[in-house]
């Protein structure tokens, strides 16, 4: 879910010119953009750290966003329809249902009756009316349906392998969230006629092997911020970004995600010295966090303090392969220079790391055309068919019947 966290850790590929200056060819940061995916981060230790100087107002436009009751409101009408609903299926079953499976069943996880899309972030009224939303969309509008029928909630940060993605010259590594829907509670007392049930929208991934953190409804709002940041960021409205990442930080001193997109804003803007005095704190509260080292890095080396650079250099460049994007922007290369052997190693080697990607897919579809195997061509094309949107299947149609007539 960029906890797109956003929690994701980023990681951006490395090059060098003669002189060994580094060169990035994406600037990127960490935004749990919540798609119900993964990212990989050591969590943090709970360091007290001033957060005040952080913030510069006065370089950006004042914008009102959307206020924290908003963000979990649901319609008045959608409301009494869904209590009364809840209330006919009781009757219907002749017994009293226990809400918290009811509402289980309601959203649907396993069956579909919320989808699940990996596009923009949206407040619990806005995802219930389009009935389908990204990973912190669906998780805030469960939150709100619960809220709704007075079942308490548990929220768990799950720390699963990297979901990658690369938007508006951003690589992003998508977080996951889901949640327990546990048993209503009477007079403060938890009736245990019923269990609680687990709500995860991306059903094909297996999170029990993987170390989990319970966060508060505090702190998923400050992710619900920071995704809508980092979206506003990549669409380059910088106040409206500014605006939002403050808020994420206000709600939770210790998301260094959050920390991160604010970095990243300030560079944006030419504020280098905002940009590194912000990556330093998020390193007071995990000094082992990898987008922070590779942003704080490209500070450095564009600055020229390649002492200083190095030194991060060193960790850096051992995950460094551990980004898909590294190996597919090889392949394209490889494929646009004509070696197109090499190109199907590095497009192979992509897929390897993220299967999920349909441009690596359609990568490795128009090197085996150019190779002569078009029955590996022709697979891989319907693979990269099948993972993308309506718009990236026109393209792609389009642009195999080109490479049919070469």
């Amino acid at each position: 879910m960029l906890t797109h966290h956003s929690k994701k850790t980023e990681i951006n590929p490395l090059t060098h010119d003669d002189q060994l200056k580094p060169k990035w060819t994406h600037l990127l940061f960490t935004v749990l953009l919540f798609s119900m995916s993964a990212c990989q981060s050591t969590q943090p230790q709970n360091k007290a750290v001033k957060i005040a100087d952080l913030f510069h107002d006065e370089m950006f436009m004042p914008v009102e966003t959307v206020s924290i009751d908003d963000i979990y409101r649901l319609p008045e009408k959608f409301v009494a329809q869904f209590r009364r609903q809840f209330q006919a299926d009781s009757t219907l079953r002749n017994q009293n249902v226990m809400a918290n499976e009811w509402l289980a069943q309601y959203i649907g996880a396993q069956d579909g009756g919320f989808e699940y899309r990996d596009n923009v972030t949206r407040s619990a009224s806005e995802t219930v009316l389009n009935r389908q939303g990204n990973c912190m969309s669906l998780v805030v509008l469960s939150a709100a349906l619960a809220d709704a029928l007075n079942v308490p909630v548990e929220f768990n940060d799950i720390d699963v392998e990297p979901v990658w993605d690369r938007r508006g010259g951003f690589y992003l590594v998508n977080g996951h969230v889901n949640l327990r829907l546990l048993p209503p509670r009477s007079n403060n007392t938890v009736l245990f006629r019923g269990t609680d049930v687990l709500v995860d929208f991306l059903p094909e991934r297996s999170v029990r092997a993987y170390h989990k953190k319970t966060v508060n409804k505090r702190q998923l709002t400050s992710m619900f911020y920071n995704n809508i940041a980092a979206e506003a960021l990549i669409n380059t409205d910088y106040d409206t970004a500014y605006a939002l990442v403050k808020k994420s930080i206000q709600l939770d001193p210790q998301h260094v995600a959050a920390i991160n997109t604010l970095a990243v804003i300030y560079r944006h803007k030419g504020y280098e010295d905002e940009a590194e005095y912000a990556y330093r704190l998020a390193l007071q509260i995990d000094s082992q966090d990898l987008t922070t080292l590779y942003n704080l890095a490209l500070i450095l080396g564009q600055q020229g303090r390649l002492d200083e650079w190095a030194q991060i250099h060193k960790v850096l460049e051992l995950a460094r392969i551990n980004n898909p994007f590294y190996y597919f922007d090889m392949a394209q290369q490889a494929y646009f220079d004509k070696q197109y052997q090499d190109a199907l190693i590095w497009y192979k080697r992509a897929v390897d790391k993220a299967d999920y990607r349909h441009e690596f897919y359609f990568g490795l579809s128009r090197a085996y055309w150019a190779t002569g195997e078009e029955r590996l061509a022709e697979k891989n094309l319907k693979r990269a068919l099948a993972l993308s949107d309506n718009s990236n299947k026109q393209r792609y149609q389009i642009k195999l019947q080109a490479l049919k007539q070469d």
